[in-house]
């Protein structure tokens, strides 16, 4: 598990052994799954809809981290 950024009391971890499509683990007050190249929300539990589109935006401001990230584990 690596913990790529921390921005507006939001966690965004990419697990290293984890599968396709490429995203993000957001965790704050509850969690959800980020697509990293489409922003879809794969899976949301407990977090409001504020966070995550919150953390939506942090992901396509830093959308080329997240996937050289991802790429780095997953090739």
């Amino acid at each position: 598990m690596v913990t790529v950024l921390r921005q507006h009391g939001l966690r965004f971890v990419i697990y290293t052994a984890d599968h396709e499509p490429p995203h993000v683990h957001v965790y704050g007050d509850g969690e959800a799954r980020i697509d990293i190249e489409t922003l879809k929300v794969l899976t949301q539990g407990g977090m409001s809809d504020r966070d995550v589109r919150r953390a939506a935006e942090v992901i396509a401001a830093n959308r080329q981290l997240f996937l050289e990230t991802w790429r780095k584990y997953h090739g």
